[in-house]
C-alpha cells in the first residue's frame, strides 16, 4: 500500500510562533519514549504530577462542555416557552375582552323575562329575532368561556414549565462555574509544579513538546479511503487546524479542546454532533477492533471517554491532546491514553 507524509504547514513564520507559545505553555509530551534521560530522580515525580492534573484538567473540560451545552438548550427551551406563553396570553386578553362585550350585551338586553318583555314590545315579531339572537350569543359565550379556560390552563402549563427550565438552568450556570474554577485550579497547580524546576529542566520539557511536534510533521499515515464522504470532509478539515493550540472549552476555529475539535470538523462537513466526547462515544456505528478502523472515523479514548480524536490511519490519532499543546499526529499505541472504541459516522 502506498504511503505518504503529511506536508508541513505553509507558513513557517505561523509555525515558528506556535512553537513559541508551546514553550512558554511549558507544556509535557504524552510520549515518554521520546524524551531524552533527566539528571533529577525526582523530575520523573514531578512529570507525572504535571502529566496528572493536565489528565483531570482535560476530564474536567469535557463535563464543562456538557454543561455549556446543556446550558444552552435550556436557555433555548426558556425562550421558546415564554415567547409562547406571551403569544397566548396576548390572545387570551382579547378573548377576555371578547367575552366582556357579550356579557355586557346581554346584561342591556336581559333585564326582564323574555315572556314579559314579549307581552309589553310594541313589534313583537322584531322582539322574537332579537330574542333568537341572543340565544345564539348565549351558545358562542359558552363556546368562547370554554376556549378562554382551555387557554388559561395552557398557559398556565407554559409558565410553569418556563420556571422549572430556568431552574434547571440557574443549576447548570452554578455547575459551569464550578467545572470553570475545578479547571483553572488544575492548571495552576500544574503550572506551579513547573515553575519549581530548574530553567534547564523546563527547557527540557519544551524541547519533548516541540520534538512531538515535529514528529507529528513527519506523520505517514497511509493513503486508506475513509468509510464515508462526510468522514473523509470532516478528517479533511480536522486535517487544515494541525498546529492550532489546545484551550480548554474551545471549539475553534483558531484553538481547540479535545471534543471540540472533532465537533467542528464534522460541521464544517455539514454533519451536527454532540459537543462532548462522552456523548460522541454513543452515536453512530460503535467499532470495536482498532484494526478495523478507517481515517475520519471518530477515536474514543480512556475508560470515562473523556477523550476523543480522528483515527488518521497507519496506528496514528490526529487529535488535540492536552493544555499547552497543539493539535497534532500521534501514535495511539504512544499515547499514554487506553482505546475504548471506534466511532464510525
Amino acid at each position: 500500500m502506498a504511503s505518504h507524509r503529511r506536508p508541513k504547514q505553509s507558513s513557517h513564520a505561523y509555525a515558528t510562533a506556535l512553537t513559541a507559545t508551546a514553550a512558554a505553555a511549558v507544556a509535557l509530551s504524552t510520549q515518554p519514549a521520546l524524551a531524552d534521560p533527566l539528571p533529577d530522580p525526582n523530575k520523573k515525580g514531578v512529570q507525572a504530577q504535571i502529566d496528572r492534573l493536565y489528565e483531570e484538567a482535560t476530564q474536567a473540560t469535557e463535563k464543562y462542555n456538557g454543561a455549556k451545552e446543556k446550558a444552552g438548550q435550556l436557555e433555548k427551551q426558556v425562550k421558546s416557552l415564554q415567547s409562547t406563553a406571551a403569544r397566548r396570553q396576548s390572545g387570551l386578553n382579547n378573548l377576555r375582552n371578547r367575552l366582556g362585550s357579550i356579557a355586557a350585551a346581554q346584561y342591556r338586553s336581559g333585564g326582564l323575562d323574555p315572556s314579559v318583555q314579549l307581552l309589553l314590545s310594541s313589534d313583537p315579531n322584531g322582539f322574537l329575532e332579537k330574542a333568537a339572537a341572543l340565544d345564539r350569543l348565549s351558545t358562542q359565550q359558552l363556546s368562547e368561556l370554554q376556549r378562554y379556560e382551555t387557554q388559561q390552563r395552557e398557559v398556565q402549563q407554559q409558565r410553569q414549565q418556563a420556571a422549572g427550565k430556568l431552574k434547571d438552568l440557574e443549576s447548570t450556570r452554578k455547575e459551569l462555574g464550578d467545572k470553570k474554577k475545578e479547571i483553572q485550579g488544575k492548571l495552576a497547580q500544574a503550572q506551579k509544579l513547573l515553575n519549581g524546576l530548574t530553567a534547564k529542566e523546563r527547557a527540557e520539557i519544551a524541547e519533548n513538546e516541540q520534538r512531538a511536534n515535529r514528529s507529528s510533521e513527519r506523520a505517514v499515515l497511509g493513503n486508506e479511503a475513509s468509510a464515508s464522504q462526510r468522514a473523509a470532509a470532516a478528517f479533511s478539515a480536522a486535517k487544515s487546524r494541525v498546529g492550532m493550540p489546545y484551550v480548554w472549552g474551545a471549539s475553534g476555529p483558531s484553538s481547540f479542546d479535545c471534543s471540540g475539535l472533532t465537533s467542528w470538523a464534522f460541521q464544517q462537513a455539514g454533519v451536527s454532533i454532540p459537543r462532548t466526547s462522552q456523548a460522541q462515544a454513543g452515536i453512530g456505528t460503535r467499532i470495536n477492533a482498532l484494526s478495523a478502523l478507517k481515517p475520519g472515523d471518530l477515536i474514543i479514548m480512556r475508560t470515562d471517554l473523556s477523550h476523543v480524536g480522528f483515527y488518521a490511519g497507519n496506528g496514528q490519532i490526529l487529535h488535540s491532546p492536552k493544555p499547552g499543546a497543539q493539535v497534532r499526529y500521534e501514535s495511539i499505541a504512544q499515547s499514554g491514553m487506553p482505546f475504548m472504541w471506534g466511532v464510525r459516522i
